[in-house]
This record gives C-alpha cells, structure tokens and sequence, in this order.
C-alpha cells in the first residue's frame, strides 16, 4: 500500500484552499458581470476538481521518482505529464460538450493551482531559485534531508 507523503498532503491542501478562494472570487466575478447561472458553479466544481486533482497526481509522481535513475524519473514524469494533460482535456471537453457546464467556467480554474503556487512564493519571501533553475538551484528540503544523513553517517 502506497503511504502518502505528509509533504504531498500538506501542499495538495494548500493548493486546494486557494483554489477554492479563487473559485470564490471567480463566482463573484460572474456575479458582478450578472452572468451567473448554475452552470458556472457546476463549471467551476469540475475545473477547481480537475486541478487540484492535477497537482496531487503530479506531487504523487514526483515523490516517487525520488531515488530513481535520472533517466527512470524522466521517464515516468513525462509518461504523467502526457496522462495529466490527457485527463485535463477530457475534463474540459465535458465541461464543453454537456449544457450543465460553463465552459469558462471550467477552463478558468486549471490555471488557479500556478497562481496560487506565485502568491505563496511571494507571501513567504521565498528567494531561493526554483529547483532545475538555470542558476543550479536546488529544494531546501532535499538539502537539509542530505545534510541530516550525512551528519547521521559521520557519527556512526
């Protein structure tokens, strides 16, 4: 059984509180512009749904890769990247083909998870180049991870 890594839950809950947030200023939005219907709540359940269903996929991935070859974890990042995108289309064509959906509603929300990813970059004052930046930067966990086994084996 695939234990859940508190790091994926803790950010997963993250992106899907400012989704939900975003989700709201949007339906205020469709509100002030009087084009609100039932259907752009619908829509923006099933883009918020999809999104934050994205994120979680990806940081499942991601932390399974940890410990694999370079050449295995692209692999396997690559081959969820084309399924994510896959099911993100397929989200986003029933949310166009069925009546019972704003389309725009449903498209909007996708891109809630990068800005809510920017807004709390900025809110914590991150500095740090992202990891694979073209500078080297590198995750501070992952750092302090390697530091903490290193100091762990010279004690032994």
């Amino acid at each position: 059984m695939f234990e859940l890594d508190p790091a994926v839950r803790r950010e997963t809950l993250r992106i899907a509180l400012g989704t939900l947030i975003l989700s709201a200023v949007m339906e205020a939005v469709f509100l002030i512009l009087k084009k609100w219907d039932p259907t752009v709540l619908f829509g923006n359940l099933l883009g918020a749904f999809t999104a934050v269903l994205n994120f979680f996929l990806m940081s499942v991935t991601v932390t399974k890769c940890i410990g694999l070859t370079e050449d295995k974890a692209a692999l396997r990042i690559r081959t969820s990247q084309m399924g994510r995108l896959f099911m993100q289309g397929a989200f986003a064509a029933v949310g166009a083909l069925l009546p019972c959906f704003n389309t725009v509603a449903v498209l909007i929300p996708l891109l809630f998870p990068s800005i809510v990813i920017v807004f709390i970059r900025l809110l914590e004052g991150k500095k740090k180049p992202l990891p694979g930046a073209a500078d080297g930067g590198t995750e501070p966990e992952t750092e302090k991870i390697q530091e903490e086994t290193q100091s762990e084996e010279t004690q032994e």
